[in-house]
């Protein structure tokens, strides 16, 4: 069978307020919450530590908030 995408289901907690904002954004712009978490994560910017940085792999990432 071939798949567009391998599937991984994650579970996130939301506070009221962030899950709030999230069903507003959606309700707003007409689109669903998994594609509005998808597009948020494709839009992160990863940059690696130095290796004199690092004790164990860590990626930094920049996430910019919906306001």
């Amino acid at each position: 069978m071939n798949k567009k995408w391998a599937i991984k289901r994650i579970t996130i907690n939301l506070a009221s307020v962030e899950s709030e904002k999230l069903e507003r954004y959606c309700a707003m712009t007409g689109r669903p919450a998994t594609d509005v978490i998808r597009e948020l994560i494709r839009s992160l910017t990863i940059t690696e530590l130095p290796a004199s940085e690092q004790t164990t792999p860590t990626l930094k990432y920049d996430v910019t908030i919906l306001k």
